[in-house]
């Protein structure tokens, strides 16, 4: 008994760790200041810099724009970033457009800031902070709902908690953040976990009687960014750099906690055949459940305004059949930085619990080989 408390307690502390370091991790930026920008000689050398992992681009502007602001152009800003010709979409964190964009790391990851001239037919407008943290407390809304049939504990937080809790994501506090978001009883998920139901949670429009102490399977919030890549590629630092964001599929995909006869656990591979059959199971596209994506609803939320929108994209069932259009194999699975296509073994609910981000998703890059 006395070995299983112990490791029992060093898996705790293991898990621990790796939560911490999700907070802590950070990407290096080497920022230039795009051409059109410089309005005095000689230009400004780029900017170093550490952009957190859990964090946004728009919450970097400050320190960057003191730093070029000697030679930027008069006007009002309108900043922007883009990576090998790419804007980058300012709501998804920092770490997920490394993992993405970067098939073979780049150290340090070379951006260019545009101060004018901001993309408005391919990125939604932001207006700084204020807008990264709305986008932010949509995606908890979204994923509370997710994981227990409403987002109630996070709109009937106080403006005071909410402040609290934004500021300890901005700042990258985990302690701050945990002694908050324990309000919200979002729990860890577990194997055989199911959430308690009653009539007032039930979904709107529902005649059917419901029992009392009736439960439902959990869900886990999960956001897939499925990327082509060449067919033939062999090697990452051969991959071609995504040039639109039509190369790149965003995808809200629930995860169903379901016990199932002889699995102790559920694996990464065994979740990824459920949320991307198109890639990993036999099963046809067909029998799949409807995709969510970041441009059309789900059709279970009740939260609204949703993520922001970006351009005019087409439907998300042409956005899926273009996805699965001469795909071949998956090439690469990536999660905070961690490349995991050679270890799908690995348990999927502790992903969820230590390698989501402050928004309670896990963010899971996915490199497809097709024709591009």
């Amino acid at each position: 008994m006395a070995a299983l408390a112990r490791d029992i307690g060093d898996a705790a502390a293991w898990s621990a760790e790796a939560a911490r370091r999700v907070w802590g991790g950070a990407i290096p930026l080497h920022v230039h200041l795009h051409d059109a920008d410089v309005t005095a000689l000689p230009p400004p050398p780029p900017f170093l810099t550490l952009g957190p992992r859990i964090g946004y681009l728009p919450l970097l502007v400050p320190i960057i724009k003191a730093h070029f602001s000697s030679t930027l152009p008069p006007g009002v800003d309108t900043v922007w970033f883009e990576y090998k010709g790419l804007p980058l979409k300012w709501y998804i964190p920092i770490g997920v457009l490394f993992d993405l964009l970067c098939a073979d790391p780049e150290r340090p990851w070379n951006l260019i800031v545009h101060f004018r001239g901001y993309p408005a037919e391919i990125l939604s407008p932001c207006e700084g902070e204020d807008s990264v943290k709305w986008s932010y407390n949509n995606s908890l809304k979204e994923a509370a709902f997710i994981i227990t049939g409403n987002s109630k504990n996070v709109m009937n937080m106080s403006q005071a908690d909410q402040a609290a809790m934004w500021e300890s994501v901005r700042k990258g506090d985990m302690d701050s953040y945990t002694n908050i978001s324990t309000k919200l009883k979002l729990g860890l998920f577990e194997e055989d976990w199911s959430v308690p139901t009653s009539s007032a949670e039930r979904q709107q429009g529902s005649d059917e009687p419901e029992s009392p102490g009736s439960v439902r399977p959990c869900r886990v919030p999960v956001r897939l960014y499925v990327r082509r890549v060449q067919e033939d590629l062999e090697y990452l630092e051969d991959a071609i750099a995504v040039s639109d964001w039509e190369s790149v599929s965003y995808i809200n995909r629930p995860f169903e906690i379901r016990k199932e006869e002889g699995i102790s656990y559920i694996t990464l591979a065994r979740a990824l055949e459920t949320l991307l059959p198109e890639f990993f199971s036999s099963k046809p596209a067909a029998d799949t459940q409807p995709v969510e994506t970041a441009d059309s609803p789900p059709d279970d939320s009740d939260t609204t305004p949703r993520t922001p929108r970006d351009g005019d994209p087409a439907p998300a069932s042409q956005r899926g059949a273009d996805l699965t259009k001469n795909a071949t194999e998956v090439k690469l699975v990536r999660v905070q930085g961690i490349d995991l296509e050679n270890n799908m073994d690995v348990p999927f609910l502790w992903m969820a619990n230590y390698l989501k981000n402050p928004e309670c998703y896990l963010h899971v890059c996915v490199y497809v080989g097709a024709g591009i």
